[in-house]
């Protein structure tokens, strides 16, 4: 191979771009409105629409669909129900996701029995929205209501352990020591219940599918609203029996999802079945109204006892939970095993139990069981601390743990103790009045709280390929998600780093099940296991590059091996002589490929696994104001000090982490999905009265990344931010309120009722 080398570049092109705040690469086109969303995706032929009809009963069954009234409709096409759907697969395992539960999955129209308020109970498709939703509105059903019970009080004499049945899922510690004993015998101690209501996602875009049907057998493109195609793809392809090939599932972009797009939805399943039977392109959307019926973060019920030493160390912890679950599927979450893994107790005891109400299955929701049983356990620190006499600060730090505890492993890294210093320092803890009730700004009284979290640091399987062109563009695809996290602009800056290639010279392609395999995003392993794969994926492409350089007559690079050398800016040098350089263009110049390629793939350690205990961590400060008359509560002031491993892109991480701040807010003083009992069924089902924080709202947050190395938990270092961010920061308000007012308030929300 004969080619002309070229002089080392004079000028930079700046392909060290991995911690830098760099502009989303999806930016443009999400505010132009060129990124298209589930619903807004153009189909090859006339388009119909689904519209979902909801049971008003909490349980009992169908007598009657008065179908024929609605097909008489001019444009209504066909009204499915269970009385029509056509036959499916049998078995519970055909109807499992990626992310399912023990028990028995929820199959839509497969039965007339009604297990929750708002099941999809029938399908009206017809030739425009509009007549759609007419129909479905005038579709005449009967039923036969039975006795159902929405109340976990009520639920909780039948409470059992809960199963091993979820991926995730850890049952609760082994106890240690004797809890009672050393409860009883410690100068120092405290005792309460902590609870909180169901909360819904509600992320902005509404779930919805649209069914491109492609008239070659029974070959489909599927835009599904999602947080992972491949997912949707088996559990599709399982129950209607298709290949990969007839269901294409494609997303793109992601109106938000916060882990209710982690498990198919029922509207992907409808649309399918429609298409199928129609043979027709069909767009399914729900109503928000609707997403009140889908999963959502469980209600639970903690108590906690907490003992300590006349010097403040931890003697004594018991922390029980019962959260709620369907009455087909029994979702678990790690409520308890945070409280364990955060503080060294010689004496502790655990329980996490589960109880069956007539409500949809709950779902993972951002952090699942780490936001709730946080909550519970750092305020009861909190509430410790001050019977102890110590500042609620040093009371943490006084029990800090360089390991994990429950576990007996060395933590994979853990600068929690970095985040409280930091952040007390940012946040100016030390000019704190410890005394409830001291500190105020006017007829507003002034409180400061702190908490902390942790969090998993996982990783999973993925897979990335990496094409380079001849023009020097480098394209890397992953059937991976973004739901908002910025990954399309950190697998960018991987990609363009791992070759040493300018930002512009890298397109990152996402959310198409024709790409290699990835996992859903969620649990705050996209970062780590996604950009792991492709920096494979880019040093696999690399290593060909290199070989083709060594082609090259007289070439620079001969004799050198891959470890030996450095890409950057367009070039691969060698590491002892950079002036020993070949451009990336001149090798692609003078291969003559088209293109070259190469595959990618990254998942977890297991030997890392057996030895290390891998997590996050993070410390929040929080000022409040409370309006003693009123009862209002106004959070002024947040510092979040995170340590999360290595920060791919600060501007990307920090939307992550305010994110998570401000739902911390709406959970601390706004969420709360009021269930009915009489009814059985959520009354605030809308924008309008479920509660979340608007501008006026939030004020100042400060984040600050704590400087964080562990290449233990991934072999980039990284542990994701997606989760951290929004734990502490519900039990620091709460803490806040009660160094303002002098009352704890163990209930969420802490609205105005409980105050005054």
């Amino acid at each position: 191979m004969s080619q002309t080398i070229a002089a080392p570049p004079t000028v930079r092109l700046d392909s060290d771009v991995i911690g830098k705040p760099i502009n989303r690469t999806d930016g443009p086109a999400k505010v132009s409105g060129a990124a298209k969303y589930a619903a807004e995706f153009g189909v090859t032929g006339p388009l119909w629409y689904g519209y979902i009809v909801s049971s008003p009963v909490a349980k009992g069954k169908i007598i009657k669909i008065h179908a024929a009234e609605v097909l008489a409709i001019p444009g209504v096409q066909r009204v499915f129900s269970h009385e029509n759907v056509p036959s499916l697969a049998w078995f519970d395992r055909n109807y499992k996701d990626d992310v399912a539960p023990g028990g028995s999955p929820f199959r839509p129209l497969h039965e007339p029995e009604i297990m929750f308020s708002q099941q999809p109970v029938a399908l009206v498709v017809a030739e425009t929205f509009e007549l759609a939703r007419y129909a479905a509105s005038v579709l005449r059903i009967e039923y036969d209501v039975e006795e159902f019970n929405t109340d976990l009080a009520a639920a909780a004499p039948k409470a059992f352990e809960a199963p091993k049945g979820k991926t995730g899922f850890l049952p609760p510690p082994k106890p240690k020591g004797d809890m009672e004993q050393a409860y009883a015998d410690a100068p120092h101690k405290m005792a309460g219940e902590y609870v909180h209501h169901a909360q819904h996602h509600n992320p902005m875009e509404l779930f919805g599918t649209t069914v491109d049907w492609l008239g070659d057998g029974k070959k489909m493109k599927i835009y599904d609203k999602t947080q992972g195609a491949p997912n949707v793809q088996q559990y599709i392809a399982k129950i209607f029996g298709l290949s990969k090939e007839e269901a294409r599932i494609i997303s793109k972009f992601t109106g938000g999802g916060f882990g209710a797009g982690l498990r198919p939805q029922y509207q992907v399943f409808l649309a399918v079945m429609a298409a199928l039977e129609l043979e027709h392109s069909i767009r399914v959307v729900m109503t928000r109204s609707q997403m009140f019926s889908l999963g959502h973060r469980p209600h639970t019920v903690q108590n906690i006892r907490l003992a300590s030493d006349d010097q403040g160390y931890l003697q004594a912890m018991e922390h029980n939970a019962l959260g709620e679950t369907s009455q087909f599927e029994n979702e678990t979450e790690t409520v308890v095993n945070w409280s364990g893994i955060s503080y060294t107790v010689p004496n502790s005891q655990f329980d996490y139990k589960l109880a069956k109400i007539d409500v949809n299955t709950p779902a993972d929701m951002r952090a699942p069981g780490a936001a709730t049983g946080n909550f519970a356990i750092e305020s009861a620190i909190d509430e410790l601390s001050y019977k102890a006499g110590k500042d609620p600060l040093d009371f943490r730090l006084l029990n800090y743990t360089y390991s994990d505890p429950t576990e007996n492993k060395p933590f994979s890294s853990k600068r929690l103790d970095d985040c409280y210093h930091e952040g007390a320092a940012r946040f100016g803890w030390e000019q704190r009045n410890p005394a409830p009730r001291s500190m105020r700004d006017g007829n507003l009284l002034v409180g400061w709280g702190v908490a902390a979290g942790c969090w998993d640091a996982s990783m999973q399987k993925a897979e990335a390929k990496a094409v380079i062109s001849a023009n020097g563009h480098l394209t890397v695809r992953s059937a991976t998600n973004d739901q908002g996290a910025g990954t399309y602009v950190i697998m960018t800056q991987m990609a363009a780093q791992t070759l040493g290639l300018p930002m512009a010279q890298v397109t990152f392609e996402l959310g198409d099940t024709e790409m290699p395999a990835a996992p859903i995003q969620g649990g705050s392993w996209t970062a780590n296991s996604v950009g792991a794969a492709v920096q494979n994926a880019c040093q696999e492409l690399g290593k060909k590059l290199l070989k083709l350089a060594q082609q090259l007559d007289d070439s620079p690079l001969a004799g050198v091996n891959f470890e030996d050398v450095q890409f950057a800016d367009g070039h691969i040098r060698a590491n002892e002589d950079i002036s020993r350089t070949v451009a990336i263009a001149d090798i692609l110049a003078a291969s003559g490929e088209a293109k070259i390629e190469a595959d990618g793939k990254a998942g977890p350690n297991p030997i890392n696994m057996l030895k290390y205990s891998m997590h996050s961590h993070n410390a929040a400060f929080v000022e409040v104001k409370v309006d003693e008359d009123l009862g209002t509560v106004h959070v002024t002031r947040v510092v979040n000090a995170v340590a999360a491993g290595r920060i791919m892109n600060p501007k990307t991480a920090r939307s992550q982490v305010l994110g998570g701040t401000v739902w911390g807010i709406s959970m601390a003083l706004m969420e709360e999905a009021y269930l009915n009992n009489d009814l059985g069924r959520y009354i605030n089902h809308n924008y309008a009265e479920y509660h979340i924080p608007v501008n006026a709202d939030i004020h100042k947050i400060d984040v600050i990344f704590v400087e964080e190395e562990d290449d233990i938990a991934s072999p980039i270092g990284v542990k994701g931010v997606g989760e951290i961010g929004m734990l502490g920061v519900a039990a620091a308000i709460a803490n806040a309120v009660y160094h303002a007012t002098g009352k704890r308030v163990r209930e969420l929300p802490l609205t105005i009722d409980k105050l005054l």
